[in-house]
C-alpha cells in the first residue's frame, strides 16, 4: 500500500470558491470525466473502501472534497465534468468551481487526470489538459479500468495516449491504472510524492 495516500482523512468540503479553506500546505487535485472511475482510483489509492464517495449515478459528487495526508499536503477531489444528466446550472456551477480552483488556488502543486482506459482523450479531457498546461504545473494521466483491457490492448492504448500527449514534453505523465486489481498505485506514488517533497523540505523526514 502507498505510503503517501495511507492514513489519508477526510478533512473538509466545499460548495464554492469562496469556501476554499486558508491553504495549509501542498494540493495534489484529482480531476476526470464523471464516470471515469475517480473515486475508486482515490479509494484504492488511500486503501479506504469509502473515502472518496463511490455513486452508481456519476455526476452526483457536487463538492470539492479535501482529504489530509499524513504526511503533510491535501489530497483534493474536484467534481466530474462531463455529466450530460446533471441540469445546465449545475454543470455551470461545478465548471466555474472547478475552474476558480485550477486557476487561482497558489497551494495546487499538480493535477492528477483520470481517464477510461476504453475511452481516453475526450473532446473534455483534451479542454482540461490544454486549459491547466498554461499554469506550469505537472499533471499526471491515469488510465482507469486497465483491467477491462487486453494486455495487448492496455500497451496499445499507453503508447497511443502517451504518442499524443508528447508535444507538452514532461508536464504531463502517463500510466495504466486498475482499482480492481490494485494496478499502478506504486507508480502513481513515484511521480506525484516530488511533488509534494518540493513543497515540503521536510516532507521525507522522520516525524
Amino acid at each position: 500500500m502507498s505510503s503517501l495516500f495511507r492514513g489519508a482523512a477526510f478533512h473538509i468540503s466545499v460548495a464554492k470558491p469562496t469556501g476554499l479553506p486558508a491553504a495549509a500546505g501542498p494540493e495534489i487535485a484529482f480531476a476526470g470525466r464523471s464516470n471515469a472511475g475517480k473515486s475508486s482510483a482515490i479509494n484504492t489509492l488511500v486503501g479506504h473502501t469509502r473515502l472518496a464517495f463511490v455513486s452508481k449515478t456519476p455526476g452526483r459528487t457536487q463538492l470539492i472534497n479535501y482529504f489530509k495526508l499524513v504526511k503533510g499536503g491535501f489530497l483534493v477531489d474536484l467534481p466530474g465534468y462531463g455529466f450530460a444528466q446533471v441540469p445546465p446550472e449545475v454543470r455551470r456551477a461545478w465548471a466555474g468551481l472547478i475552474e476558480r480552483y485550477l486557476k487561482e488556488r497558489e497551494s495546487l502543486v499538480g493535477l492528477v487526470l483520470i481517464m477510461d482506459s476504453r475511452h481516453p482523450l475526450t473532446e473534455l479531457d483534451w479542454n482540461m489538459i490544454q486549459w491547466f498546461s498554461q499554469s506550469g504545473k505537472p499533471m499526471h494521466v491515469l488510465l482507469t479500468k486497465a483491467d477491462k483491457l487486453t494486455r495487448s490492448a492496455q500497451a496499445s492504448t499507453l503508447a497511443d495516449v502517451r504518442n499524443q500527449l508528447s508535444g507538452m514534453g514532461d508536464q504531463v505523465t502517463v500510466q495504466l491504472f486498475s482499482s480492481l486489481k490494485k494496478t499502478g498505485v506504486d507508480e502513481v506514488e513515484n511521480v506525484v510524492a516530488p511533488w509534494l517533497t518540493a513543497a515540503l523540505p521536510d516532507a521525507s523526514a522522520e516525524p
